[in-house]
This record gives C-alpha cells, structure tokens and sequence, in this order.
C-alpha cells in the first residue's frame, strides 16, 4: 500500500519469521479463530462466532462475513511478501520481517473509510493505537505459544 501509515504498532516473536508468517498469514473457508484468521479472532464478532471466511478460489483474496448489517472485511493473503491486508472500515497491513530478535510483526492502519457501515464517528479517537497493540500483543502471544518461544 502506496499510503502513509495513520497509526503503526509491532511486536517481536523469537521464532524464524516463516514460522510466524504460516501462522499468521494461515486463512482458509469457515469460522475465524486462533488457527483462522488470527488477527481478526479477538473481534467480538469471531468470539461469538458469527464471522466466517469465505474464499475466492485461487486469488488470495478472502472475505470475513459477520452476522447482521456490518459488511464483510476484505482480506488479501501475499505469502510471497509475508503480508496480510485487511480492508473493512480501515484499510491495514499486516507485515513479518527478519529482525535480530527473530520476527518482527508490523500492523499499519492506513486508511478509515467512513463511508463503510462498520465506521463511526470518532471511532478513531476513542484509542485506536491503544486497542492497536493490545490486539496485536494479544497475536503475538497466541503466536508465541504455539511455536513454544
């Protein structure tokens, strides 16, 4: 994305970034969780199981469908950059990269998209960066655990 970043946070896993890039790029069709999705899996909606993923063959372009009026997020996997975008009410990325400490995860939100049914006023405001990084130290965490560092 040719964008500046709005907001930006990162984390540190101690693991060979194609490890943590299998887990965290991992989308297939059915319920987003731990082991889908993993970086949607602490929205309310996964939690309850009402968000779902469904595929568009062989195209890397996936779509998380929620339960009621909010419109699905896009998702696009790029295995050969180690990248995950997302594209719902914000436009973001999701990134793995070497770093000395093993993999360096970046999420970058570059766009909202008021126009989109899951947007609201102010929601920006109201501590985005914050839930930010506690969702992405929340991945990292899961990351973590199952690769055992």
């Amino acid at each position: 994305m040719d964008l500046p970043a709005l907001w930006a946070v990162d984390g540190t896993v101690a693991a060979p970034p194609a490890a943590v890039a299998g887990l965290l790029l991992a989308v297939s069709e059915g319920r987003v969780g731990y082991d889908n999705l993993l970086v949607l899996a602490h929205a309310s909606a996964a939690r309850r199981g009402s968000m779902t993923v469904v595929a568009a063959p062989d195209t890397g372009v996936y779509r998380a469908e929620l339960a009621g009026p909010v419109a699905p997020a896009v998702i696009r996997v790029d295995p050969a950059s180690s990248t995950l975008a997302v594209q719902s009410w914000y436009a973001g990325i999701y990134a793995v990269t070497a770093c000395s400490a093993g993999a360096l995860v970046t999420h970058r939100v570059h766009r909202v998209v008021p126009s989109h049914p899951g947007f609201a006023d102010g929601i920006a405001d109201l501590g985005l960066r914050v839930r930010m990084r506690r969702d992405l130290d929340d991945v990292l965490g899961v990351i973590a655990d199952r690769l055992g560092c």
